[in-house]
């Protein structure tokens, strides 16, 4: 971005020009070209220094937001019209959220699997093949393949690592965790993350809302979309006073409208997600330090 002229409060040049550099902080530079560690306080209220600030905090806000709605896409595997695709690429926030991420494409000529690195409203998507080879593929739609549901994850990591793909959105290394082929008859609830002990109920809704989890009747709650309905994961966190102990309990899954789902009927996503979420929160329990032997 190029520099801007900036003015003292009174209204006179102060010398001073500024710029949104790429860290997305607003730089400054004196009369000799020299880039300062801050901006000075007399151009603080400048116009243009306001601006800036307001526009960086504004391409924030945006690229949370590409990340967030590329994130639902994968995370629900959902098919996106590749001429959306193609449309929003050549928005740099939209473009880094799917850059590098795998994707499955069918242009009549059989499933690709690949490595999204460009897109072009005339000449389709560009992809990176587990051969090594890059194709230009005009499909209807592409898919973004939740990790759990990839079968080739592990060449696809290690492919990944030789191409050196720098993916923002969570799809390849993100944490992930198979169903058991058979789970127990019945069973609607897994105890792999109960019984963490927390300080404080707080603390652990503190936890839950840093990781981005919505805390509900004293559950944590994801929501995933699968099989053309709504699972929500729930992790029991406790509901009693805010500032008491508590500690965590079962994860089990049921339907939006309440009904319990049995262990066999949670699909893969559903299960794999969940069971993220109650990893990640159970590991900011309290850890007792096991006594040194004198």
């Amino acid at each position: 971005m190029g520099w801007l002229d900036a003015q003292h409060l009174s209204g006179h040049t102060s010398g001073y020009q500024v710029r949104l550099g790429e860290n997305g902080r607003v730089q400054c530079r004196n009369g000799k070209g020299k880039l300062l560690s801050s901006v000075p306080a007399s151009i603080k209220d400048d116009p243009q220094v306001v601006q800036l600030r307001q526009l960086a905090e504004w391409l924030s806000r945006h690229e949370a937001e590409c990340l967030s709605a590329v994130d639902g896409w994968m995370v629900r595997s959902l098919p996106v019209p590749t001429a959306l695709i193609a449309e929003v690429w050549a928005d740099a926030a939209w473009a880094d959220a799917l850059r590098d991420l795998v994707v499955t494409a069918d242009d009549g000529r059989g499933v690709e699997t690949g490595f999204l690195r460009d897109a072009d409203p005339e000449r389709g998507l560009g992809v990176v093949t587990l051969d090594g080879d890059t194709r230009r593929l005009r499909p209807e739609v592409v898919g973004i393949p939740h990790p759990v549901l990839l079968d080739d994850l592990e060449e696809l990591r290690e492919f990944g690592a030789e191409l050196g793909v720098e993916q923002k959105v969570q799809q390849l290394f993100r944490q992930t965790f198979a169903r058991p082929t058979v789970p127990a008859a019945g069973k609607t609830s897994v105890d792999d993350y109960a019984g963490g002990k927390f300080e404080q109920l707080n603390h652990a809704v503190g936890r839950c809302r840093t990781l981005g989890y919505p805390v509900r009747g004293g559950d944590a709650v994801y929501s995933a979309f699968e099989d053309g309905r709504v699972v929500e994961a729930r992790y029991w966190l406790g509901s009693d006073y805010p500032e008491g102990e508590t500690w965590t309990g079962e994860l089990r899954w049921a339907l939006a409208d309440g009904t319990a789902l049995a262990l066999a009927d949670v699909g893969p996503v559903a299960w794999s997600e969940g069971m993220r979420m109650a990893s990640a929160i159970h590991a900011g329990r309290v850890v007792q330090e096991a006594a040194v032997a004198q």
